[in-house]
């Protein structure tokens, strides 16, 4: 009686190696806009699918053609994986991360899909939204969080509230004081 081994059998049935499974798998015709990365698949426009990530330079250095950055979208569980060129502005980031958050149907969904109604920050933490004509490479970071717009209008009556209420929290520590003196 002659045994084969179980890897011969394996590699018979199943191809000889992992990444022919997954070629097989996710053919690259059929989905041109996804690309496999170390994290798992995420999605390239189709005009960036084909680039390189390196241009070499006359001087010999390289130059980079393409950025992966994280955009968290308020609400979301987890970060849209976008790739673009460095000469890409604020603006045009929002666009990609907007379009990417709606094709791959994420929740929630969002209320508009207008890139105009949103504003870009470092972090949740951030006050200060960033400018939409500014130019990624020139941001320092990679990781962003994507939040709606507050109608200027909302956003003036609310700070004028928080303005009365601090003063009207200031006007009872002052009797507090007054009384206790």
């Amino acid at each position: 009686m002659i045994s084969r081994s179980s890897s011969s059998r394996r590699s018979r049935d199943y191809g000889s190696t992992s990444a022919n499974r997954s070629l097989q798998i996710f053919p690259q015709e059929r989905h041109t806009d996804l690309v496999r990365r170390q994290g798992g698949l995420i999605s390239v426009p189709r005009t960036l699918s084909s680039a390189p990530l390196m241009v070499p330079v006359t001087d010999g250095t390289q130059k980079m053609t393409k950025l992966l950055l994280k955009v968290h979208i308020e609400g979301s569980l987890g970060p849209v994986h976008v790739v673009l060129p460095p000469e890409s502005s604020v603006s045009d980031l929002i666009k990609a991360a907007t379009q990417i958050h709606v094709k791959e149907k994420r929740r929630p969904l969002l209320k508009e899909s207008d890139p105009n109604s949103f504003e870009l920050h470092y972090s949740q933490f951030s006050l200060e939204s960033l400018r939409p004509e500014e130019k990624l490479i020139n941001l320092g970071s990679r990781n962003f969080f994507l939040c709606s717009r507050l109608p200027a209008s909302s956003a003036n009556a609310r700070n004028s509230d928080e303005a009365e209420k601090a003063s009207q929290f200031h006007l009872s520590l002052t009797k507090l004081m007054e009384y206790l003196l």
